[in-house]
């Protein structure tokens, strides 16, 4: 069996989640989803992603951990899929991907998706929401790891979602994924 490994990082909502899954099931992945480590995280404390988010400026150590976990895979045989931030940085093997979208359409995703941790009473609360949660994460990736998660030049492909499907965006993803491979 042949070594894979993406990468996927983007803007909240952009439809990593479910991208991430169409390629699971393509490539027969093994999903390492740092999202859901994170809100399991903030569940056990009690809090938002959002507050969580805020909380882990002032304690590194829960980013170190996650990092640390992420570092191991860069190491290992396998296929893999990562949906994190970061896995274009710490797996530097795999084919990273950042996906697009813009803020509107973000909030009106996250909002449609249901999610238990992250709810919002209206599209303008969710909109404020997602700006100050991005904005955390770019402060504590740049202050800890000297990296702009926001430099699109760190990945391998660039892809925007609005107005695309998720199975489109997945074509787009493993087009340009085969290609790479064959370099």
């Amino acid at each position: 069996m042949k070594d894979l490994k993406i990468s996927l990082a983007g803007d909240l909502g952009s439809g990593k989640t479910t991208v991430g899954e169409i390629l699971t099931e393509k490539y027969g992945f093994e999903k390492v989803s740092i999202g859901k480590i994170m809100r399991e995280m903030a569940s056990e404390r009690g809090l938002s992603v959002a507050d969580f988010n805020r909380y882990i400026e002032a304690h590194p150590e829960y980013d170190k951990l996650v990092d640390d976990k992420l570092k191991s895979y860069e190491d290992l045989h396998g296929r893999f899929l990562f949906d994190s931030r970061m896995a274009w940085h710490f797996v530097p093997s795999s084919f990273s991907v950042y996906m697009q979208v813009d803020i509107k359409t973000s909030a009106e995703r996250i909002m449609n998706a249901d999610r238990q941790d992250e709810t919002y009473s209206d599209i303008d609360t969710a909109v404020a929401e997602i700006k100050k949660r991005r904005a955390s994460e770019i402060l504590r990736y740049n202050s800890l790891y000297h990296v702009d998660i926001m430099d699109m030049s760190n990945y391998d492909l660039v892809v925007d979602t609005n107005g695309k499907t998720p199975m489109e965006v997945a074509e787009i993803i493993i087009n340009n994924f085969e290609n790479w491979l064959k370099r």
